[in-house]
């Protein structure tokens, strides 16, 4: 057998499949499609200092080695999760001993998950980037806003890539059923693309394992070359697929957050899609018992206060029953703040009513409010003249004022016309009217 061809195929089918060419570069058209910046340098070869962004398995890679190897550049690959201060320094010696000789090649520095450098990692080589020493080209799968200095990442251009689409996925799914020598069913393209979701080297993964099994004669197809890959068959050797999902990272709190949105929006629907997305990719759920706890302060507030006991609650199901019969309380939990009257009043006021704390400094409370537990407080004043409510007329002191005196009385809570809050707001409206026939607006 020829050498060359054995090692060949012993490579990864997602190496091996690498495009090689700019128009072989399948997925993200908003930034490959003729006339988008990106494309254009590509094609230029004009290699500048950036950060391709996006989740595993949508081309990062792939886009920075076609970029370098266009502009004929000395490429130094470093992993950030391997790779020390050490390594940098020995990358910048060297683009340092190549300016000195005069090579006039181009000096990439690549670092695969660059969020892993930390500040001292990225500071060491940042100075060779200002002063166009070297290019920095860093592909992360976490947010540069969160863990790249701003020093740096004020220096490079940011392109952020999607998930690859399921035609894009199918386009892959085709070379390498070529590359392998197979063909794919309707149900097995189905699977595939679904299995993938969005990442073609979970795509090529499953391909290959799929044809192993087919060979094995575990597909029907018999042993040796060619057979089909089915649905059944990917479906079985690839198992179960886990939504993306990253406990701490973006899609952790982009997915939190689209929970909370769809309880706020009061769409019971969108806030089970989205539990259960959570649950599916791992999520903790005694941290989404505890935001749902949030989102019934935060969001339902006083126009169902009932809204808190259901949260906190089903919160403490969830402690007591576990995984999974516990997941149902909290499930019914999200229903139910989904599908009640909201309101953010309370959670307005107390921002305001912080605020204005921390203007006001250390004012006293008035001689009247104040504690008087001894004799010798009680001989200095404290709670002189204070009003207690229960002796007044429907126990309402009316006209009294609750703030220092050196304050004038702030109104910080807004009720709004829905659930319970409707009614709160027509009593503070009644208590208002009275201050204002004792001479004080409220």
């Amino acid at each position: 057998m020829d050498s060359d061809s054995d090692s060949a195929n012993q490579r990864p089918l997602a190496d091996r499949l690498r495009p090689a060419r700019i128009a072989d570069a399948v997925g993200q058209p908003h930034l490959l499609d003729a006339g988008m910046p990106l494309r254009r340098a590509l094609e230029g070869g004009r290699l500048h200092s950036m950060i391709l962004w996006g989740p595993p398995g949508c081309g990062k890679t792939t886009l920075a080695r076609l970029m370098t190897e266009r502009a004929n550049a000395r490429v130094f690959a470093l992993s950030a999760v391997t790779a020390g201060l050490k390594e940098v320094r020995e990358c910048v010696a060297e683009a340092e001993r190549m300016e000195r000789e005069g090579d006039a090649r181009g000096r990439v520095l690549f670092v695969d998950e660059a969020h892993r450098f930390n500040k001292a990692q990225q500071d060491a080589f940042l100075p060779h980037v200002e002063s166009g020493r070297m290019i920095f080209i860093g592909a992360t799968t976490e947010n540069p806003s969160f863990e790249i200095n701003k020093a740096l990442l004020s220096r490079v251009s940011v392109y952020a890539l999607r998930p690859l689409g399921s035609d894009a996925l199918l386009e892959i799914a085709a070379r390498a059923a070529a590359e392998l020598g197979v063909e794919v069913s309707e149900s097995g393209k189905k699977v595939l693309a679904e299995f993938a979701d969005g990442d073609a080297r979970r795509l090529l993964g499953a391909m290959e394992n799929a044809t192993a099994a087919l060979r094995a004669g575990e597909g029907g197809g018999g042993g040796g070359g060619g057979g089909e890959l089915t649905g059944e068959l990917v479906w079985r050797v690839a198992g179960r697929r886990v939504p993306r999902f990253d406990k701490g990272g973006d899609d952790f709190y982009d997915q939190i957050s689209a929970l909370h949105k769809s309880v706020r929006g009061s769409s019971p629907d969108g806030a089970l899609y989205w539990l259960s997305r959570m649950l599916e990719g791992g999520a903790d759920p005694r941290y989404i018992g505890r935001r749902l706890i949030r989102m019934a302060s935060e969001d339902v507030g006083l126009a169902d206060p009932r809204a808190l006991s259901v949260a906190l609650e089903a919160d403490d199901a969830y402690r007591r029953l576990g995984s999974p019969e516990g997941e149902l309380a909290l499930a019914a939990a999200a229903i139910y703040l989904a599908s009640v009257p909201k309101s953010d009043a309370a959670c307005r006021a107390f921002g305001a009513a912080k605020a204005a704390a921390r203007e006001s400094g250390s004012l006293a409370p008035p001689m009247r409010l104040r504690n008087a537990p001894t004799a010798l407080m009680k001989k200095m004043g404290h709670g002189a003249g204070y009003r207690h409510a229960h002796n007044e007329p429907g126990a309402y002191a009316a006209g009294e004022n609750y703030f220092p005196d050196e304050m004038p009385p702030r109104r910080f809570y807004h009720p709004v016309d829905r659930g319970l809050e409707s009614k709160i707001a027509a009593r503070l409206e009644e208590l208002r009217k009275r201050d204002a026939a004792r001479g004080r607006g409220r």
